[in-house]
């Protein structure tokens, strides 16, 4: 009823895009804090604009990395390096830090003005996965995912969370990277062959098939399906809600 592998013990679920509408809310962030950016930026040498492209660059460039890989990430697409800085940057300091912050404030100030949506789809697929008894994680490269939780009313569903704080603090590499979702089917004390990750980012589902779990789930929330697969992907669905229609 489920749609997954026999022997399933566990679903691993990003957040962000795959049980929560914040997907919107971080893209909205991340064009705010780079147009903010690439305008001044542009102002003081003369060069044109050229604002960040929701549909062009965030999932290539940022969704599903970790803050600081993102901001990098996108920067170095249009040629622009910057110093790292240090964690303690203000907002306003033009270092990797300090647009990862200006970013960061941002999405916390957009989820405590506008709320966070969670997909309906989503919730009827972890009532079924509850109900059948698996582990529920969620896996996240955000370091907000407590909080959307919170604010979803989903954290009643979740047995564990492995998210942006949870990497810092264990020195866990993020997404496409494995390690996070290795350390939360660890943490769950099941196989990798017995997880299942369910992912909306192409760096999420790189990092699922890096590690080797018993299927991969791409959630087509920005009309990229044949990118989903060509990244990894073994099904790709537009809602959690279609795989209780589907047989493994």
């Amino acid at each position: 009823m489920l749609g997954l592998p026999d022997g399933t013990r566990a679903c691993l679920f990003d957040l962000d895009g795959v049980l929560t509408d914040t997907a919107s809310v971080h893209a909205a962030a991340w064009k705010q804090m780079f147009d903010e950016f690439l305008r001044a930026r542009a102002d003081r040498s003369g060069e044109r604009f050229r604002p960040f492209d929701i549909s062009a660059d965030y999932g290539r460039y940022v969704d599903g990395r970790p803050r600081l890989e993102g901001t990098a990430t996108f920067l170095r697409s249009r040629g622009v390096e910057l110093p790292m800085g240090c964690p303690d940057d203000p907002p306003a300091a033009d270092t990797i830090y300090g647009l990862s912050t200006r970013k960061n404030d941002l999405v916390q100030e957009k989820i405590q003005t506008d709320g966070v949506d969670v997909y309906p789809g989503s919730v009827r697929y972890l009532d079924a996965v509850r109900g059948a008894g698996l582990h529920i994680a969620v896996v996240s490269s955000s370091a907000n995912a407590g909080q959307v939780l919170d604010a979803a009313g989903l954290a009643t569903y979740i047995d564990l969370r492995v998210d942006g704080l949870v990497a810092k603090e264990r020195g866990l590499q993020g997404k496409p990277a494995p390690d996070t979702f290795l350390a939360a089917a660890a943490d769950l004390g099941v196989k990798p062959a017995e997880a299942v990750v369910f992912e909306d980012a192409l760096a999420g589902v790189e990092a699922g098939r890096a590690g080797r779990f018993g299927a991969v789930v791409g959630v087509n929330r920005l009309d990229q399906a044949a990118a989903l697969h060509a990244h990894g992907a073994d099904v790709v669905v537009d809602d959690l809600a279609d795989l209780l229609e589907r047989t493994p």
